[in-house]
């Protein structure tokens, strides 16, 4: 893929993530979850690679921080799901291991990396069991919207997957 249409696939993702979590988000317990920056994540992981799909995950939490749209939380649950979505495709190979990777990252790991993040840099303190059940509602939403969309995407060769 050359450096423009690499570009031009980031911007377009970063938009959408950012669009569509602004319109389509729905109550998890106490929190909302927002299935779209983890469709975004998994899309990218599986189109892009590890590297792209970090950076549109920062870039899209940076843009909803800066909009008003999001939390800081944004970061520590985008970037890591988007990186072990990636990293599974990228070694494993299929789809919905890319999935796999996003609800792990997303909905485990980033759930528990939240813990201390938003004690140190939000100035509050929630258990682990405050992050876990709706990062992992927000984030099996979303990877079930992406996996739907990326088999489309392959099956209708709208885009070139990367293998």
């Amino acid at each position: 893929m050359n450096r423009t249409r690499l570009l031009t696939t980031m911007a377009l993702l970063i938009a959408i993530g950012v669009l569509g979590s602004h319109l389509i988000w729905f109550p998890a317990g106490i929190a909302k979850a927002y299935p779209v920056q983890h469709a975004v994540n998994v899309i990218a992981a599986v189109v892009l690679g590890p590297g792209p799909a970090v950076v549109i995950a920062f870039i899209i939490g940076l843009l909803r921080n800066m909009l008003g749209l999001g939390s800081l939380l944004a970061f520590p649950g985008g970037m890591i799901g988007a990186f072990l979505a990636g990293y599974l495709y990228q070694k494993l190979g299929k789809k919905y291991f890319a999935a796999i990777g996003e609800v792990i990252g997303s909905g485990v790991i980033g759930a528990l990396f939240s813990v201390p993040f938003a004690k140190i840099v939000m100035g509050t303190s929630f258990g682990a069991l405050f992050f876990i059940p709706p990062f992992l509602v927000s984030s099996i939403a979303g990877a079930g919207i992406a996996l739907f969309i990326v088999v489309r995407i392959k099956h209708e060769k709208f885009i070139q997957i990367k293998n």
